[in-house]
C-alpha cells in the first residue's frame, strides 16, 4: 500500500494487469486514495486512521510513524489491500 503496488484497481491499470479496476463497492476506478479515505466497504475499519490522525494527507499517512501504525491497524482490520478483500459482513436475518 505505501509504494503504490499492490491488489488494486490504480495498480492493475498502471502495471497493465488485466484485472478488473473498479472497486466492490461500485466506484468505477478502484484508487489508493478512495480505499483508504472514502470506499463505503471500509467505514468501520477506518475509524481506526480517523481516531489516531488529525490530518488525513498523504505526507501524514505514509510518511509518519503515527500514520503507518495506523495505516498498518486499517489493513489488518478492513483486509483492503488482500488479493480477495474482506468485506464488512452484512446483518444476519433472524
Amino acid at each position: 500500500c505505501r509504494t503504490g503496488h499492490g491488489f488494486f484497481g490504480e495498480y492493475y491499470s498502471h502495471m497493465r494487469v488485466p484485472e478488473d479496476v473498479g472497486c466492490s463497492c461500485g466506484e468505477e476506478y478502484q484508487t489508493r486514495s478512495h480505499i483508504i479515505r472514502d470506499c463505503d466497504l471500509h467505514t468501520a475499519a477506518r475509524q481506526k486512521l480517523t481516531d489516531s490522525l488529525t490530518d488525513m494527507t498523504d505526507k501524514t499517512i505514509f510518511g509518519t510513524n503515527e500514520g503507518i501504525i495506523a495505516l498498518s491497524e486499517f489493513i489488518k482490520e478492513s483486509g483492503a489491500f488482500e488479493k480477495t478483500e474482506r468485506l464488512e459482513p452484512e446483518p444476519q436475518e433472524t
